[in-house]
């Protein structure tokens, strides 16, 4: 098909399958006789891995969410986030399948060629190296503790057998980089994450049992107060604060950028829609517990990442059993969704590097270097550069948005095959207004509060 990078060309890295379909006949003899033993992913495993692209560290900002927006807002929020989530996923779906593309970065190389879909890559790198790097600091922050304020809040494996070389953040992370997500990372198709997917999901959702079945006690026993139904707005600066919360939700639901590989290992392909609304409603019901439970238990006290609440009594029985069940039930989640994310990560970083050469499937020598060089990185970022929470939240969370709604808001602005209603152009233009103001009053509330901080010990 023409112009611009061409419906059905194929674009290395741009989110194809590690593993292509049969008649693309572009594999070797192994990689053959690879695909054929896989006759196609299933609805489940295919529910449970978008799910799990989903369900990351962002879960734990959205009681955050509740303390700025009050609980009838936030919950609000949440479900309107889902909703424009589903929109866009169902905008870049079909614009896809009326060019024929096969990858999210096909589909803007054909809206707006060569730069079109290196932009897309360039996101979605510099979103997933920024989620994975942190995603490894809290894992080691809840396995081996962190400094904070000159204090030391002790890990899990340093409450139970104290203080050793071998529970320490380095050694730690290493067993768990050579351990975990070296074979996971090492699979070709998403599909083979399924069951790990599974138990990450149900993972979260043991988090979210295990925190309302705290809250509901605590309420019987008339321990937790009535928590904020709606904002506080005493002046012009508590309004502008509101504002804080909307990137925590409008990025809460990212999973573009695995949609078209999970699309295209599908048995049946037209079940995709389908995945996404399950996928949607699943996570959805797990945000608006979590948010719900997790703002009733700790009130105003309720931190930026509620998993720190969970360093303190509870003040209810077998509360440490209680807190380290919550901790590891997420550093493990956290473990199973690192694959998910690294594997649109190697492709689209494969795609930037050497968009001309053959698959990376059937290039061994490359996948496995390009596998290790990955993992070198963002290990030694988690070590070398703890305190990464800035720089995510300029770069990866702007990025993440971008991929959510600007980019499939934009193809469908442009609309290179003439097929786009007047609906769908006036929400894209909802979107692109939505992405930008809520990424503009991310950037500046984070400035203002990082030069605040800055300034304040010169003043004192």
């Amino acid at each position: 098909m023409g112009g611009g990078g061409g419906g059905n060309e194929r674009f290395p890295g741009g989110s194809d399958p590690l593993l292509p379909t049969k008649r693309e006949g572009e594999e070797d003899d192994a990689g053959a006789s690879a695909f054929h033993e896989f006759d196609g992913a299933s609805f489940a495993g295919a529910v449970f891995n978008l799910s799990t692209t989903i369900v990351g560290a962002g879960i734990m900002a959205l009681p955050a969410t509740m303390k700025v927006l009050g609980l009838v807002p936030g919950l609000v929020m949440i479900v309107l986030a889902a909703l424009l989530t589903d929109a866009s996923i169902e905008l870049l779906v079909r614009f896809s399948r009326a060019v024929g593309a096969r990858s999210y970065g096909a589909a803007m190389g054909d809206a707006f060629g060569w730069w079109g879909r290196r932009l897309l890559q360039v996101c979605v790198v510099i979103n997933n190296v920024g989620v994975m790097i942190v995603y490894m600091i809290i894992i080691g922050d809840v396995l081996s503790g962190t400094d904070s304020g000159g204090e030391h809040h002790y890990g899990v494996l340093e409450g139970w057998f104290g203080m050793h070389w071998w529970n320490g953040r380095f050694f730690v992370l290493l067993v768990t980089t050579l351990c975990i997500f070296t074979p996971l990372a090492c699979l070709k198709r998403i599909d083979s994450l399924s069951y790990t997917s599974t138990i990450s999901v149900a993972l979260a959702v043991v988090f979210v049992i295990i925190t309302a079945g705290i809250a509901i006690v605590k309420l019987i026993g008339g321990q937790i107060p009535m928590p904020k139904l709606f904002p506080v707005v005493p002046d012009l600066a508590s309004v502008w604060e509101l504002f804080t919360a909307v990137p925590v939700l409008v990025t809460a639901y990212v999973c573009h950028y695995n949609v078209h590989p999970i699309h295209n290992e599908l048995k049946d392909s037209s079940q995709i829609r389908p995945i996404v609304h399950t996928s949607l409603t699943l996570c959805s019901t797990i945000y608006i517990t979590t948010s719900f439970f997790g703002y009733l238990l700790f009130g105003e006290s309720t931190l930026s990442d509620v998993l720190s609440n969970f360093d303190s009594n509870l003040g209810i029985p077998y509360s440490s059993v209680l807190n380290d069940a919550v901790r590891v039930s997420y550093a493990v989640h956290l473990m199973l969704v690192f694959p998910m994310i690294f594997h649109a990560l190697r492709l689209n970083l494969d795609g930037l590097l050497f968009a001309s050469a053959r698959p990376l499937s059937s290039d061994n020598r490359r996948f496995s270097a390009m596998t290790a060089v990955l993992l070198l990185v963002i290990f030694g970022s988690a070590n070398f550069i703890p305190s990464i929470w800035d720089a995510f939240q300029f770069t990866g969370a702007t990025a993440a948005v971008c991929i959510a709604f600007i980019f499939p808001a934009a193809i469908t602005l442009r609309d290179p095959q003439g097929i786009a209603k007047k609906w769908d152009k006036i929400l894209a233009v909802f979107m692109i207004v939505l992405a930008v103001v809520s990424n503009v009053v991310a950037v500046y509330s984070d400035a203002y509060k990082m030069f605040h901080k800055k300034s304040a010990p010169s003043q004192a």
